[in-house]
């Protein structure tokens, strides 16, 4: 009995060694450092600069079915500003994180995060870019969630694996909007504000919260 007792402590003790080494290697292999403020500041920015962008469209005196030339102008200027905001917001809430988890922010790990990140942004920017030529307003929403859920997706294997649920949203809420284009700004706004501050609640609840 008593050797019995020995050898369900040893099992024990090497089950928790082995979890630990699990963690460890996971630690290295991911950047876990993404704050769950991160997405909150990211998600309210994207609020404040739709707000900014329904009151451009709904100030035009013309048909609702296009936009002209200067209105596309203010729209690429809110949407530049929201974006380096919500970037500069995000990257301060993951840069304190590191800091108080003793994790430096630029690491490999960090680097090929980026990578995962950039490379379907990038693209995904051309692609934009080229649908504005064309005037293709009503698909650059769906575009940019679209995008950005690809972004996300390949991000996961680099960070926390939550992420990839955020992906999943944003794909979804992208391709339902293919087939209600004027709706656009709402899908934007729900994608990239409302699901960015749940997803950031959520994640500030499970790995940050003491």
């Amino acid at each position: 009995m008593h050797h019995k007792v020995l050898s369900m402590e040893t099992n024990k003790q090497e089950l928790e060694t082995l979890q630990d080494i699990r963690k460890m290697m996971e630690r290295s292999s991911r950047f876990i450092s993404l704050s769950g403020w991160s997405g909150v500041s990211a998600g309210t920015c994207a609020l404040i600069g739709a707000f900014f962008a329904h009151r451009v469209i709904a100030s035009s005196e013309y048909a609702q079915d296009y936009l002209t030339f200067s209105q596309v102008k203010i729209l690429l200027l809110i949407a530049i500003l929201t974006f380096i905001s919500a970037f500069v917001s995000a990257f301060f809430f993951t840069y304190i994180r590191s800091k108080r988890n003793n994790i430096s922010i630029w690491s490999a790990t960090s680097r090929r995060l980026m990578w995962s990140v950039g490379v379907p942004m990038v693209a995904g920017g051309f692609l934009i870019l080229r649908m504005i030529y064309l005037g293709l307003g009503g698909l650059i929403a769906p575009a940019c969630l679209i995008i950005y859920g690809i972004s996300l997706f390949s991000a996961s294997k680099q960070t926390l694996n939550e992420i990839k649920y955020l992906g999943y949203t944003e794909i979804i809420l992208g391709v339902i909007s293919l087939w209600l284009t004027g709706y656009g700004l709402m899908f934007w706004a729900i994608g990239f504000g409302v699901m960015h501050i749940i997803y950031g609640v959520y994640m500030w609840i499970k790995y940050e919260r003491k």
